[in-house]
């Protein structure tokens, strides 16, 4: 009797320990903006704020393809990050995402992106970083846009979409709180901002000159954040002070440097160097792997912590 209780006690518990398991599966982490001037808060540099993780294409996995849905989902549950994805035109002018100008690499098609229309890339499955085709179709900038919502923050690469098709849809869709536009030069964000004031940006900033160009320019350093580069260097340290002082947070991408280091223990050792070097935001095609390393640097107290949650998939 007492050996059939403890059994049953036993298969109670299992029972818990896997749907809690099955639960945590499907919880991704989350950002809670309502506008904005949410987005514009969430990366104002204050001093006291969480290091953010950006996933570079939203991160390279095995078994999920960059630029997709699946991916996105995948990094949400492991850590909270924001995306950096690539729309490009088809030959009937629909925005999907895609990196290269070809579609050799990460689907199962050939040649120019541009020489299909969407109905003729809807043949067509994605490869993950390893080559190996999954079930998994090129999404449109619209789908991921209308996923992203309530999830996210969505940072759209300027590839070959015009302006003022990325401004319009941004427009249509009502997507202002959640989606932001790299610059590369301080004209593209006065475009923008014409269009809405209360654009956000990715900025290239590499530079003093490139700062003060910004600064000219007159574009409000609290609606963006700035790239100043791939790599820890001494000068990182004059940009901290001039973008930090502005309200700007700074990003260093390891996708194109530390990312390429050959062992997990090399790349954590160089996450974590990035963090010591000052910078508010890490940029990685291996967001989870980074989000382990730099743990220890996330402020649990920081206000900025009203802006993170959890939710189900």
């Amino acid at each position: 009797m007492k050996k059939s209780i403890l059994l049953s006690a036993f298969t109670v518990l299992l029972l818990h320990a896997t749907i809690n398991a099955a639960n945590a599966q499907n919880t991704m982490n989350v950002f809670k903006l309502k506008s904005a001037k949410d987005l514009h808060a969430f990366f104002k540099f204050t001093g006291n704020d969480v290091l953010l993780i950006a996933a570079h294409r939203g991160g390279m996995v095995k078994g999920f393809p960059e630029n997709s849905i699946a991916t996105f989902e995948n990094t949400l549950k492991h850590t909270p990050a924001f995306f950096e994805i690539d729309p490009r035109l088809t030959k009937d002018s629909v925005i999907v995402l895609l990196h290269d100008p070809t579609l050799d690499r990460t689907t199962t098609g050939k040649g120019k992106l541009s020489d299909y229309t969407f109905a003729e890339l809807k043949q067509f499955r994605l490869k993950d970083a390893e080559g190996n085709v999954t079930d998994y179709p090129i999404p449109t900038l619209s789908e991921v846009i209308e996923w992203g919502r309530g999830k996210t923050i969505l940072n759209l690469d300027h590839k070959d979409v015009p302006l003022e098709m990325t401004a319009a849809l941004i427009r249509r869709l009502k997507a202002d709180s959640y989606v932001m536009m790299t610059v590369h030069k301080p004209q593209e964000a006065v475009f923008y901002l014409k269009d809405n004031p209360n654009s956000t940006f990715s900025a290239f900033i590499k530079s003093k000159a490139e700062f003060e160009s910004y600064q000219k320019a007159r574009v409000p350093f609290t609606q963006l954040i700035a790239y100043i580069g791939p790599l820890v260097k001494p000068e990182n340290q004059e940009l901290y002070g001039l973008l930090n002082k502005a309200g700007a947070m700074c990003m260093i991408s390891a996708a194109s440097s530390y990312d390429k280091l050959q062992s997990a223990q090399e790349r954590k050792e160089a996450y974590i160097s990035i963090a010591k070097d000052g910078a508010s935001i890490i940029e990685s095609d291996y967001p989870i792997e980074l989000a382990e390393a730099v743990k220890s640097f996330i402020k649990k107290d920081s206000p900025k912590q009203k802006f993170f949650g959890k939710a189900n998939d």
